[in-house]
């Protein structure tokens, strides 16, 4: 009888962490399921719009839409007044309304992996999820309708490039993607180092979002 589990356990024993973590992505070991974050650092953020832009290049979203952009509040009277920025993007829920609100099961949906999707050919254009997101993150796409929004470049993570393009083109080194799961990743590491400054948007609506926000001096963080 061939050896099977226990000999992939053998193995295991002998792997060192990086030949671990490979293994375990090829043969998707459920106790090293991942599940995905994101972190801005509001303090590096310089409202460039580049998140904008490449997100909008990467995803092809049509004009006057969009999956990623930023707010800009400006507070108090010269010579002392600031100008705060808040990159947005869809925060991926982990109880997520719009899964709630919509009408068609399956089409939108959570992944294991934590993603928030929609499935375009279930799909029937209501509008129910766009209207139940308190961050105003999901829109009816004007060129499928369909309901649209951010996807962490899902099609990026499917081939193994775990960095959205807005992370790729963020020239500020604000917006970290990675695994929470993972103490190591870098969205772990911030979260921990930064826990007395770290924020979510509109934690009462109770949807726990998935994307973090460390902030600076401002002294709320939502600015609509």
């Amino acid at each position: 009888m061939c050896g099977g589990a226990s000999d992939l356990r053998d193995k295991w024993k002998e792997m060192n962490k990086e030949e671990q973590t490979i293994l375990a992505s090829k043969i998707g070991d459920n106790n090293m399921s991942k599940k995905y974050g994101f972190v801005i650092d509001l303090r590096k953020c310089t409202g460039c719009y580049g998140c904008q832009s490449s997100c909008k290049m990467e995803n092809k979203v049509p004009m006057g839409v969009n999956r990623a952009t930023v707010f800009i509040k400006d507070a108090g009277t010269f010579p002392e007044n600031k100008r705060f920025f808040l990159p947005v993007l869809c925060n991926h829920c982990e109880n997520p309304s719009c899964i709630k609100a919509c009408p068609v099961p399956g089409a939108t949906f959570k992944r294991a992996d934590g993603t928030v999707l929609v499935d375009h050919d279930k799909c029937v254009g209501c509008g129910y999820c766009a209207a139940a997101c308190p961050y105003g993150a999901r829109f009816m796409n004007p060129a499928t309708g369909k309901a649209d929004k951010c996807t962490w470049c899902v099609h990026r993570l499917d081939a193994g490039l775990e960095e959205p393009a807005c992370v790729r083109n963020c020239k500020g080194s604000a917006r970290y993607f990675g695994d929470l799961n993972n103490p190591d990743s870098s969205v772990s590491r911030l979260i921990a180092e930064s826990k007395d400054r770290i924020k979510v948007r509109k934690e009462e609506f109770g949807t726990k979002p998935q994307a973090f926000y460390i902030i600076d001096n401002r002294t709320k963080l939502d600015v609509e």
